[in-house]
């Protein structure tokens, strides 16, 4: 394989990970300020702010407009 995992070694890696069972360790954010912060985390980016899903709303919008502008001139 390209990456080096070979069957047995990720059957070992395997085995290993269920012994060690780190999903049960894994709490997440336990504070207010924590689950705040990851309550967050896919909006990082600010993709999907309110002020954006308005700016691409007026583009679509205009974008529309035209279409529709260049369907009727070039039916005439």
């Amino acid at each position: 394989m390209a990456n080096g995992w070979t069957p047995e070694r990720r059957a070992k890696q395997a085995e290993a990970i269920r012994r060690w069972k780190p999903w049960e360790r894994s709490t997440g954010p336990t504070t207010l300020e924590g689950k705040a912060t990851s309550a967050q985390n896919a909006r990082k980016h600010g993709l999907r702010s309110s002020e954006w899903e308005q700016e691409r709303r007026l583009v679509a919008d205009f974008l529309r407009d035209c279409r529709q502008r260049l369907k009727l001139t070039s039916e005439a």
